[in-house]
């Protein structure tokens, strides 16, 4: 089986997803080497489906797995445990969801928090600095979690019109993140966005409700939705009727 990996200079063209190595090769998905981490190329790339991982001592790698894991946001799984927390934190005075107020901040809780089974990070300075790039324009989002005027959790995400990609998430508190993973659930059923990208699948995500699409259907409906409008990105409380009906 050919498992040649394409290498890219900065302003070479990114191949398509179908390219990228399959199953019995040394990293399925692994679709390309090299490029660059600027705004045009990520823009292009997350179009099309592809996004980077890679970690220290690597060159840039980009991915376009198949499957790909998905969270349609009709099935998210609110538990009873999380429901409770999040009828906490609505009817709380000194708890609020903020969008886009902390970006900075939340990207490098996101690059320094432990991961269970990993050393190190794979969200290096230079993939910071260009996600902060990617915010400036309008691009990356970040939903966050605040409890009595502190930061304690959130995520952040990448959006085209209305497609949205999940990228990582931290906390601080207990179910932090899971506040802002439901915050976001909320912000795309409000405005008719129909999936929440999660890129690989982990247990954590499938307890949530995330499952696995063939990529073929994954990439049609990203080529329908991020050609869509751009969605006014901010989160009202009235917003938490999409979960919590009363």
């Amino acid at each position: 089986m050919e498992s040649h990996l394409p290498w890219l200079e900065p302003n070479d063209p990114m191949p398509t997803p179908d390219c990228a190595w399959g199953m019995g090769t040394p990293a399925p998905g692994l679709l390309a080497a090299g490029g660059a981490l600027n705004t045009s190329t990520l823009r292009k790339a997350y179009a099309q489906g592809t996004f980077p991982w890679f970690s220290e001592g690597q060159p840039i790698l980009w991915w376009a797995p198949d499957p790909r894991m998905v969270l349609n946001t009709s099935d998210f799984k609110l538990h009873p445990s999380l429901r409770k927390t999040l009828r906490k934190f609505r009817d709380a005075p000194h708890c609020s969801i903020r969008v886009d107020s902390a970006f900075s901040s939340v990207i490098h809780a996101c690059a320094t928090r432990e991961r269970t089974g990993q050393s190190g990070t794979w969200i290096l300075p230079s993939m910071v600095q260009a996600y902060e790039q990617l915010h400036n324009e309008g691009i990356a989002h970040s939903v966050e979690t605040w409890i009595d005027g502190k930061l304690v959790g959130g995520l952040y995400c990448i959006a085209l019109g209305k497609a949205v990609f999940g990228e990582s998430m931290f906390a601080y508190a207990t179910d932090a993140s899971k506040i802002a993973l439901a915050a976001l659930v909320c912000i795309a059923r409000e405005h008719g966005i129909p999936w929440i990208d999660c890129q690989q699948n982990t247990r954590h995500l499938a307890s949530l409700g995330a499952k696995e699409m063939p990529r073929d259907l994954f990439l049609t409906g990203i080529q329908k939705l991020h050609r869509q409008p751009e969605i006014p990105w901010g989160f009202k409380s009235v917003y938490w009727s999409q979960l919590l009906p009363n």
